[in-house]
């Protein structure tokens, strides 16, 4: 996620952080799809999730 917002600024392209950053909400919903996806169709994915507290960036989200 760092090196996906960060890339923008290292070429130089504000226009291009501004939609990164406009890109952020679209993973996050695409994550929440994949994990409903996972806990009803993954055996076991739920005891797991509850074991791993962090998704994408550690201890923060």
């Amino acid at each position: 996620m760092i090196l996906f917002l960060s890339m923008p600024l290292v070429l130089g392209s504000p226009w291009a952080f501004a939609v990164m950053l406009l890109y952020v909400p679209v993973i996050a919903l695409r994550i929440r799809n994949e994990e409903q996806v996972l806990e009803r169709d993954l055996k076991g994915y739920k005891e797991y999730k509850q074991q791993v507290r962090y998704k994408v960036i550690p201890y923060i989200w």
